[in-house]
């Protein structure tokens, strides 16, 4: 029996009716898509994950390659960014991939993809950590919800990952890259305690990321011997650089100790400082660890180029060996020491002022200003220091790198110098917008080594 009738059925229709707008205000958008099925939540894209990764990648390649005075950590992480960027803007879609066409599903998990990328790419360089990379893994992808999002996420990773590898294939790694110059004045030899051969020649061969050759930004030749320019370095890294008897400041001892460690292990901490503070999304923050990444790979290939090619002595044999030189200018001290240990590979150019010349004008170009607002810490010292402007943090490693007495200032500031063109490289040909702003009138470039540095 019908109790209402048709009007009180039209009645009942229109209170439901009134009764499901009024819950639609109260609740949004939302409790309606829930209500008509349509909607799903978006995919899981924390940009935490890339931060927990590229500490996983810190530690793991630290691990697997001890405290090593060599650019070869850089490399690493150079191969683990440009993968982890590769499988998030493929399915993000805001910049352009690094040398790869390969779309993603946009319904899936950019965070899944990352994470899935750098766990690929770091087991297939070090299977000996498979263990620890193995366990990580899981509890990333734990955090991320299952569902078809995930699927898709995992699925684009492995093929950013493979992507990566292939790319990287016969890239000259590892090869017997040998240093035949003869001893003679101005060429570097194995310098004490240890006396080691020219470590991993093979970085000054090994085939770049970004630019065309390792040679595309190989400086000019150092100073000559018989000049008054090396005459001057000598003198200063001999009276700064000293163990013993130094004219340094107690500040001056702390910037060359402060710089003293890995400084790869310094960057990385100070980009996942920076985007988190900033709050970056997933794909602003894979581009800025890729981007700062391998331009940072691609100044070590450049430094190693030209450590390989010029084959410059370093300051304690230029000091030994003052007498030797030809320049009256110089004097020989055969038991003078460096305040640090002489890394086991030539002067000219310092992977040090190369690589943060390359990172911070690379972070300039993206950020759009010289001001960093840089957060630096130092295992050795123990301190942490806050870098407002590039050009500040650039000195400091120059002459950090002086007053340490292991390079010479025509080796740090064409360092420097080599950097930043790297740096002008990596953003004018990688990492782009997909959708570039519209035309404006655009600053100049500005140079991050501070004033006077060109060598």
């Amino acid at each position: 029996m019908d109790t209402f009738g048709s009007g009180g059925r039209a009645i009942v229709r229109a209170v439901a009716s009134l009764l499901l707008l009024a819950a639609t205000a109260v609740a949004g958008p939302t409790a309606t898509a829930t209500a008509t099925g349509d909607s799903h939540p978006p995919p899981s894209a924390d940009p935490a994950a890339i931060r927990e990764w590229n500490a996983i990648a810190t530690d793991t390649i630290t691990t697997n390659l001890g405290t090593r005075p060599s650019g070869q950590a850089v490399i690493w992480h150079g191969f683990v960014s440009a993968a982890v960027y590769n499988a998030v803007v493929g399915i993000e879609g805001r910049y352009a991939p690094y040398k790869w066409h390969a779309h993603g599903l946009s319904t899936a998990s950019p965070e899944a993809a990352a994470v899935t990328a750098a766990h690929h790419v770091l087991l297939t360089y070090f299977p000996a950590s498979r263990a620890p990379l193995d366990a990580a893994y899981a509890d990333s992808l734990a955090k991320i919800p299952e569902g078809e999002a995930k699927r898709q996420g995992v699925a684009f990773g492995e093929r950013a990952a493979d992507h990566l590898i292939e790319l990287r294939e016969g890239d000259g790694r590892f090869a017997p890259v040998e240093f035949t110059a003869p001893p003679a004045p101005g060429v570097w030899r194995p310098t004490p305690p240890a006396y080691l051969p020219f470590m991993d020649t093979w970085l000054g061969r090994l085939r770049p990321l970004l630019l065309t050759s390792p040679d595309q930004f190989r400086p000019g030749e150092p100073p000559a011997l018989s000049s008054a320019r090396y005459a001057e370095d000598v003198n200063e890294v001999k009276t700064m650089g000293a163990k013993i008897g130094s004219s340094r400041t107690a500040l001056q001892t702390e910037t060359a100790l402060f710089f003293g460690g890995g400084l790869v292990v310094q960057l990385q901490e100070a980009f996942r400082d920076y985007t988190a503070r900033h709050h970056l999304g997933i794909a602003e923050t894979a581009r800025l660890f890729a981007a700062g990444n391998a331009s940072a790979t691609d100044a070590v290939v450049t430094a190693w180029d030209a450590k390989l090619h010029y084959g410059f002595w370093r300051p304690i044999t230029a000091v030994h060996l003052a007498d030797t030189d030809g320049n009256p200018a110089t004097e020989a001290d055969p038991q003078w020491q460096p305040l640090l240990v002489t890394p086991p590979h030539p002067d000219y150019i310092s992977g040090h002022a190369a690589v943060a010349g390359a990172v911070t004008q690379t972070l300039t170009g993206i950020l759009g200003t010289t001001r960093l607002d840089l957060n630096i810490s130092s295992e050795i010292t123990g301190t942490t220091r806050h870098y407002e402007y590039a050009d500040q943090f650039n000195e400091d490693m120059i002459n950090a790198r002086v007053w340490s007495g292991i390079h010479s200032r025509a080796a740090d500031t064409a360092g420097c110098r080599a950097g930043n063109r790297i740096g002008v490289w990596t953003l004018t040909h990688y990492f782009q917008p997909l959708r570039p702003p519209r035309p404006q009138a655009t600053p100049p470039v500005q140079p991050t080594c501070p004033h006077g540095s060109a060598s």
